[in-house]
């Protein structure tokens, strides 16, 4: 599939509700828990995320269409989101990054995009020349690699308790 802003639209506007329907409402025994050392928990997604709402996308967008390949982009802190939670709640979390993506994505309509605009270079300092459509669509994988990664920490809470079923569930290591 190329990348449509249409279709990626349906799935960026879906990320708030599928993670409140995820973590809304549940303990931090799930929503603290990580799969292993140097892994996120969901609440540090839902932080991550929001950081990138902050930082990443729209930032970059307007980088590429201000600067393009002049200067590369301001590196990203993937571990802001260690710092900029404390003390926040995950309900507070999920308010916040809804409340991003709504503006975000009205922003990003409103610059009314053209195949020629997409085509745009940016510079990434570690990637190299990207373009605005490549940036677009990692937006949506980004998205669902963080639902696949609440799923997979929530998951691996109850490895073993499964017992001998873990050998039908790849989202689970191996015993």
């Amino acid at each position: 599939m190329n990348y449509d802003p249409h279709r990626s639209h349906e799935i960026l506007t879906r990320t708030p509700a599928v993670l409140r329907a995820m973590l809304g409402g549940v303990s931090q025994e799930w929503t603290h828990a990580t799969y292993g050392a140097d892994t996120f928990s969901p609440f540090d997604v839902v932080g991550h995320l929001i950081h990138g709402e902050k930082t990443d996308w729209i930032v970059r967008t307007h980088w590429i269409r201000e600067k393009g390949v002049s200067e590369p982009f301001p590196p990203y802190d993937r571990f802001a989101q260690l710092r900029d939670s404390r003390g926040k709640t995950l309900a507070m979390l999920l308010d916040e990054f809804e409340g991003l993506r709504r503006k975000n994505l009205d922003e990003l309509s409103g610059l009314q995009l053209g195949a020629r605009d997409l085509d745009l270079p940016g510079l990434h300092g570690k990637l190299g020349a990207v373009t605005l459509r490549q940036l677009l669509a990692t937006w949506v994988v980004h998205d669902l690699n963080h639902i696949a990664q609440i799923a997979k920490a929530l998951a691996f809470q109850y490895k073993d308790e499964v017992g001998a079923w873990r050998e039908f569930l790849p989202i689970l290591p191996r015993a």
